[in-house]
């Protein structure tokens, strides 16, 4: 099992996560290794949870399957539940957004493209369409007449 985790200063707001409904699936996107032979695939991979693929072999499916280049072994990776929303702290703690039970393959590294959600702190302002592929988000909360921002974003890929 891997979890995506995430640290991050939250300045008005709270409750962050990915927007991800079976209506606007959110797709997490990562750079996948090799658990046998330790290739990285070259190019950027996306995994839905809405989203299953056979697996070969096998009555099962999964999330994302996998075929490494170069030992050609299949491996796959599936979302476990739905993502975790991420709180306000003071200071920024690590907290875990989801969870992936990986077979034969690691997520090294996380892009994060799509739209995010959050929430008012003290107020009851929703925002959307929040982007977080530069690390940092900025915007004004009407209701307490404040700045509000996500900042100081870093990922992190760990063993759960």
């Amino acid at each position: 099992m891997l979890a995506l985790t995430l640290t991050a200063d939250l300045t008005g707001v709270t409750n962050l996560q990915p927007l991800d409904t079976a209506e606007e699936p959110y797709f997490y996107t990562f750079k996948v290794q090799c658990t046998s032979c330790r290739e990285t695939h070259p190019n950027w991979v996306s995994i839905s949870r809405f989203e299953s693929t056979d697996i070969s072999g096998s009555k099962g499916e999964a999330n994302f399957v996998w075929r490494c280049k170069a030992c050609k072994r299949e491996s796959t990776a599936s979302i476990k539940d739905a993502p975790k929303t991420y709180t306000h702290s003071s200071p920024p703690t690590r907290q875990t957004i989801i969870e992936f039970d990986c077979r034969g393959l690691e997520f090294t590294e996380f892009q994060a493209n799509g739209e995010w959600v959050a929430k008012g702190l003290e107020t009851p302002t929703k925002f959307t369409a929040i982007d977080l592929a530069e690390g940092e988000w900025y915007d004004f909360d009407e209701k307490s007449g404040e700045e509000v921002c996500v900042k100081d974003v870093k990922w992190e890929i760990r063993r759960a």
